[in-house]
């Protein structure tokens, strides 16, 4: 089986990145091969534009949605996204890291959605959410935040839950483009951690890919609904 970690922090010492490698590491335990799109340590570029594409159906007047369903059938997006298309094509799980800024996932995670699950690729007219192009394949959540638990509840009646946070990401990403969710693991308060705080939420977040992973290859499993929320002690 493969899984492909999307990681979008800036700092390679991060929080996010060390949990990418312990993700890394358990994947690897039970033989499944790990490829990394590391967004920022690729410069990859977060806005979508008409250099996206090598040709053009229509030069006189850009509209993304038309060139994207072209360039799917015509195999002409700029290298960059078709590589990422080729890792994403080839997933079977696609674990999404990332922190949570403004109450909601990085810029640079919202370009990648925007460049890589284009139309043609991930969705078409005729096929969206259960019908979509990316159908069979499963996404886990692993983020981190700056508030502990209590301060994220205290907030909501500002913010809304983190469920309701994520939803557009999971309702309007991963299941419009037919991607089920297996599993959201959140990490709050990562700069308030102890050392031993960290160990004992990597140990729940391999506990956490243990479970993820013993569902395959079954095919009927059941989408998981809740999200996993390490507490801090």
């Amino acid at each position: 089986m493969k899984a492909l970690i999307v990681i979008a922090h800036p700092e390679p010492l991060s929080m996010n990145h060390s949990m990418m490698a312990v993700m890394t590491e358990q994947l690897m335990l039970h033989g499944w091969t790990v490829e990394k799109s590391d967004l920022y340590a690729d410069g990859f570029k977060m806005a979508p534009s008409p250099a996206d594409f090598n040709h053009r159906s229509n030069p006189m007047r850009f509209s993304l949605a038309h060139e994207q369903r072209n360039a799917s059938v015509s195999n002409s997006y700029h290298q960059e996204i078709l590589s990422q298309q080729n890792v994403v094509k080839d997933a079977d799980l696609i674990i999404f890291q990332f922190p949570l800024w403004w109450y909601s996932v990085p810029a640079i995670l919202k370009g990648w959605v925007e460049r890589v699950l284009s139309n043609g690729f991930a969705y078409d007219d005729e096929h969206m959410f259960e019908n979509g192009l990316l159908k069979g394949k499963r996404a886990m959540l692993s983020l981190t935040t700056g508030a502990t638990r209590e301060e994220l509840i205290a907030d909501s009646k500002y913010t809304g839950s983190i469920e309701q946070m994520l939803k557009p990401f999971i309702g309007g990403v991963l299941k419009f483009c037919g991607i089920n969710l297996a599993s959201t693991f959140i990490a709050p308060a990562v700069s308030r951690m102890n050392k031993n705080d960290i160990e004992n939420m990597f140990k729940s977040l391999r506990l956490e890919i243990d479970r993820v992973v013993a569902n395959y290859p079954n095919e009927n499993s059941i989408e998981s609904t809740n999200a996993s929320l390490f507490e801090t002690i």
